[in-house]
């Protein structure tokens, strides 16, 4: 990474407060324009008609339109940058036009499925299975991002609340509903986590850090388990109750959350604010999925539907 970019991504993480995901992502996003434009000089030296090809190369590449998107607003935002350092006189981006793209539905599970896959987790009568189970659980029934739900602390949930105040994008708080089932699954999670500090104990019962202040604890950097050991221990479940584990991930869970309240008469509104969405409009697209599924149901189950 060059020092100019480097200067960048600090200017973001100083004075736009840019978290560590959008800082890696710009970061990748500049090493990848400078790597496609090293034969004319990277990205300080590079032409308008040098960065328009560097720009179009990226749909031969395979990449898709939101990728695109997000590499073509990461190079703008760096050549406005360097304009202002003083280290170019022009932005060659400023002709790059934004790619078309379609909002894709959000992948879902059906009732049905959710059930099969919470039957899936309690057939196993281990202290791992209770820790799935309590994560899905709690992010079926509150909708909250893996990141929220990984990232709270065990002593959120010690004295068995009604909800919680979670603290979501952009540092907002907002208040999470727990359903009874999702409370008794967090209460069983509580009664096991506590365990000897042997390592040994700890590798046959899927626990760790008896000691930390994580509900879900682990000995990796974060203290805590991470999305990606989620995401294993979902797609094993998924297996297990018949399944296609490419159809299911901590998020699909929470679009699962956010369908079947629609489906079942919620206020557009509430599940904006119980989503902690900053704009309707990206809550919306639930109501495609939902109005989706329900027009199935009719044509597959309606009389003169099935006529014809």
């Amino acid at each position: 990474m060059t020092p100019q970019i480097e200067a960048f991504l600090e200017m973001m993480a100083v004075e736009r407060d840019a978290s560590p995901h959008t800082l890696a992502a710009y970061g990748r996003d500049l090493a990848d324009a400078d790597s496609g434009l090293s034969a004319c000089g990277g990205l300080l030296k590079a032409a308008q008609e040098d960065v328009e090809g560097w720009y179009a190369d990226l749909s031969r590449r395979g990449l898709s339109a939101a990728t695109a998107a997000r590499r073509r607003a990461s190079v703008r935002q760096f050549y406005r940058f360097a304009m202002g350092e003083g280290w170019r006189t022009d932005d060659p981006s400023r002709r790059l036009d934004a790619p078309k793209q379609g909002r894709p539905l959000p992948k879902s599970l059906s009732r049905e499925e959710v059930e099969a896959l919470l039957e899936a987790i309690s057939a196993k009568d281990t202290a791992a299975a209770i820790r799935l189970m309590t994560m899905v659980e709690l992010t079926y029934a509150s909708g909250m991002r893996v990141s929220e739900v990984l990232g709270l602390k065990a002593a959120a949930v010690q004295r068995d609340p009604a909800y919680l105040i979670i603290k979501g994008k952009g540092d907002k708080e907002r208040l999470v509903p727990l359903n009874s089932s999702a409370r008794e699954a967090v209460k069983a999670w509580l009664a096991v986590r506590l365990l000897p500090r042997s390592k040994t104990a700890r590798k046959k019962t899927g626990n760790s850090l008896p000691d930390s202040a994580w509900l879900f604890p682990s000995s990796g950097k974060s203290g805590h388990l991470t999305p990606r050991r989620f995401a294993q221990l979902l797609d094993e479940a998924a297996v297990s109750a018949g399944i296609d584990p490419e159809r299911i991930s901590p998020h699909v869970l929470r679009h699962a959350f956010a369908t079947h309240l629609l489906e079942g008469g919620a206020d557009l509104r509430v599940v904006q604010t119980l989503l902690g969405h900053a704009d309707i409009s990206t809550t919306q697209i639930y109501t495609h999925v939902a109005t989706d599924r329900l027009s199935q149901v009719v044509h597959k189950s309606h009389p003169l539907a099935r006529k014809n």
